[in-house]
């Protein structure tokens, strides 16, 4: 059964950065210590996209750090990808994600979006963490 218990100190709304570049969400403490990230899951929700053009993606990516600085792609996470098609864009997406045992103690959601993809800077993705 999923978690569906929500924290607003652990919601975050970025918009998606313009085409050709790439932004981070706010990240997100889990404490130090005896945290147990296996025990929250992380729901990331990117709503319809009308502007991505064809085949250009917009990349999703959970990374986590040691120090709230450097941040890197958590292993055995995929990235969420969304790619524009029929000159309609791409559809909303939701993904829930429970957080591997060995998630260090930060986390943010870096996006990114192809060059030529569009103007899709009025929409933002929701990254939350779910107990």
């Amino acid at each position: 059964m999923g978690r569906n218990l929500k924290d607003a100190n652990f919601i975050a709304t970025t918009a998606l950065p313009a085409a050709g570049a790439s932004n981070a969400s706010a990240s997100f403490d889990l404490g130090a210590g005896a945290f147990k990230p296996e025990e929250m899951e992380l729901q990331v929700i990117l709503p319809a996209t009308p502007n991505l053009a064809d085949t250009k993606n917009v990349a999703l990516t959970i990374k986590d750090s040691a120090d709230n600085v450097t941040f890197t792609a958590i292993a055995g996470l995929s990235t969420i990808v969304v790619t524009g098609s029929g000159g309609a864009g791409a559809a909303a997406v939701t993904e829930t994600i429970r957080l591997p045992s060995t998630t260090r103690q930060y986390i943010q959601l870096a996006q990114a979006v192809d060059a030529s993809g569009g103007t899709n800077t009025g929409v933002s993705t929701t990254f939350q963490l779910l107990f």
